[in-house]
């Protein structure tokens, strides 16, 4: 299983949301490369990148620190926030990012990920942000009006290969993840799952290797030291990698 610790830029700043909320930042590092560049001497096989501000604004704000993070590492980086056309996911490609994460632009616009994973394979993965079972777009401020199911058959007939799923009401909670809304996912077998939001120990990383989850993204968990990076590689790192 692939551990993603997790960097959100906002203001150019790496910071961490309650429940998505934007009101609630905690600022953890002022140069979200150097930070990345810990994550990777403490073992960090693959880093999340996400542009919180291209995310609430539906444009890429956050180009050039998000190359720097890519500059500053030599793991592959994922990268989602702000991705809303094939122009927004060939500038966020030209960052050397490895994958471009579309989140509101899968529920808006499936013919722009048909075309996205056609052309980029396994560089294209989806956010399904559910709250009440139900995908969020725009930062995670609105409802798609779309339930996660029916958001994944579209997205396996568009060809993706990787979902992240997050519960947004976890997120950012330290509460753990909501292990049996990921596993409705997995069980699914159409796509590679990453889980995200809450995992706070552990026992959750556990719980989301049992649920067959390809990766988990961690964030406040690493900051505040509930998951000692190191050491979580060394149980649950070097798993098998996504299909591609």
């Amino acid at each position: 299983m692939i551990l993603y610790p997790a960097i959100d830029i906002m203001g150019g700043k790496c910071v961490r949301l309650r429940q998505g909320d934007f009101a609630q930042a905690t600022e953890y590092s002022a140069d979200p490369a150097e930070q990345a560049l810990e994550w990777e001497r403490l073992g960090a096989e693959y880093i999340h990148v996400v542009d919180l501000d291209g995310a609430r604004c539906g444009e890429s704000r956050n180009d050039d620190i998000i190359r720097s993070v890519t500059a500053s590492v030599s793991v592959p980086v994922q990268s989602g926030g702000g991705i809303r056309s094939m122009n927004d996911i060939e500038r966020r490609m030209a960052c050397d990012v490895s994958r471009v994460i579309l989140g509101t632009a899968a529920v808006r616009d499936p013919e722009l990920v048909r075309g996205a994973a056609r052309e980029f394979g396994g560089g294209i993965a989806v956010g399904i942000d559910a709250r009440n079972g139900v995908a969020a777009v725009e930062g995670w401020g609105s409802s798609g009006s779309v339930t996660v199911m029916e958001l994944c058959a579209r997205m396996r007939d568009a060809g993706v290969k990787v979902i992240i799923h997050t519960d947004i009401a976890r997120d950012g909670m330290m509460t753990g993840p909501n292990l049996e809304a990921s596993k409705a996912v997995v069980g699914l077998k159409w796509f590679d799952v990453i889980v995200s939001g809450g995992v706070a120990s552990m026992d959750d990383l556990h719980g989301a290797r049992g649920i067959g989850a390809s990766g988990a993204i961690i964030g406040r968990a690493l900051y505040n030291g509930a998951i000692n990076l190191e050491e979580a590689v060394r149980v649950f790192g070097k798993g098998p990698r996504e299909r591609c």
